[in-house]
């Protein structure tokens, strides 16, 4: 009979083998992916579109509100500033002019 100790070192050990398996796997599968790109020509981008090379990069958005005391904008976007938290953000939405 097998031991709840056995069971346990058993299950450890089948662990090992399969995260060496998956890894070994996963890099055949890798390789395999890359040759047939080289061969065809296929862009990462043309396999997954958003995970393009803007991925990450932080757009630069306009100001939407300005503090005439300080001069200090915020774009309406994240927390609010303590400047303008809790009053009427109308008074201090900066007009766009064309």
């Amino acid at each position: 009979m097998t031991s709840y100790k056995d069971l346990l070192a058993q299950r450890n050990e089948l662990d090992k083998q399969i995260e060496t398996m998956r890894a070994q796997e996963v890099d055949g599968a890798i390789t395999q992916i890359r040759e047939l790109m080289q061969q065809y020509g296929i862009t990462a981008q043309e396999i997954m579109p958003s995970q393009g090379p803007g991925r990450g990069v932080r757009v630069q958005v306009d100001p939407k509100y300005r503090d005439p005391a300080t001069g200090k904008e915020w774009t309406g976007r994240g927390r609010s500033p303590t400047w303008i938290a809790g009053k009427d953000r109308e008074q201090f939405r900066i007009v766009e002019t064309s």
